[in-house]
């Protein structure tokens, strides 16, 4: 079962939220994005090679000067939260990696719902299982119910299933995928390009063991999503090789994020969610 107790957490960092989730997409209020817009926003000069249509001829009339209206344009957010639930998700132990990413999609569903926006979860692992974007409670704890009864297992369509998921993006939307990115950086990169014109928040979910190694001796590692087997003696040097890996691995692509401006952050599971909010909202 998800623990939601963490949601009314989130209450107590709504000035945050507010300030980076709403500060460029603001929903149905007004946004601070210039355009045509049906509000009024304030007056500049005339410069040539704008649209003329634009010009306000009464106060031509008055100031003898061409003034074009700037008007405010109007943005829906919709938040899309895009969830890994291949085999390798599977892992944990307080918490499985699947359900800590839930915990996380939840917690931005309920900060869209705060604000009155669209918000929507979806999930894929061999297949992508896409939902609608909807407003309000009633959304909220129909994916807190589908998310309960859905199990993390069986191979990934990483590229493939994200390729799918750009099809079901129709304005400007606030793009969060949950993973434990375990995947080549030149696929991630093909992916989050795609999503180039959005907001894009990566979030890496890794297992405590995964994020500190601390075992010792022999072992027999299963892959979750082949069964392949894997005999193995852990040892400070084996540690330390793969401390590197990771860490060079996540430096890639928070390097492929920075190309696009996406936003990649990492958590164990044992990270209270309060906490990761706070540090990718902060």
């Amino acid at each position: 079962m998800i623990d939601t107790s963490f949601l009314h957490q989130l209450d107590r960092i709504s000035l945050i939220i507010n300030k980076r989730v709403t500060s460029n997409y603001v929903g149905e209020r007004p946004s601070l994005y210039t355009g045509k817009g049906l509000v009024f926003k304030d007056y500049t000069i005339y410069a040539p090679g704008e649209d003329i249509r634009m010009i306000d001829w009464k106060v031509f009339a008055r100031t003898d000067k061409l003034f074009v209206k700037r008007q405010e344009e109007e943005r829906n957010l919709v938040v899309h939260v895009i969830i890994d639930f291949s085999g390798s998700m599977s892992f944990g132990h307080k918490y499985t990696k699947s359900d800590y990413a839930a915990m996380l999609g939840i917690g931005f569903a309920y900060m869209a719902m705060k604000n009155n926006e669209k918000f929507v979860i979806s999930t894929f692992a061999e297949d992508l299982e896409i939902f609608k974007a909807q407003k309000g409670k009633g959304q909220l704890a129909r994916i807190v119910q589908y998310l309960n009864k859905k199990k993390a297992g069986g191979k990934t369509a990483f590229e493939k299933s994200l390729a799918g998921y750009k099809k079901a993006i129709t304005s400007k939307s606030m793009v969060v995928i949950v993973s434990d990115f375990f995947y080549p950086v030149d696929e991630i990169k093909r992916v989050i390009y795609r999503f180039k014109k959005h907001d894009v928040y990566l979030i890496q979910v890794l297992d405590t063991v995964e994020k500190n190694l601390q075992l010792d001796g022999d072992y027999k590692l299963v892959d979750s999503e082949t069964k392949g087997v894997l005999r193995t003696f852990i040892s400070p040097l084996l540690r330390k090789n793969y401390f590197g890996m990771l860490a060079d691995h996540n430096a890639n692509i928070q390097k492929v994020c920075g190309e696009i401006g996406a936003k990649f952050f990492s958590f164990s599971n044992d990270t209270p969610i309060f906490d990761a909010f706070y540090k990718m909202l902060s």
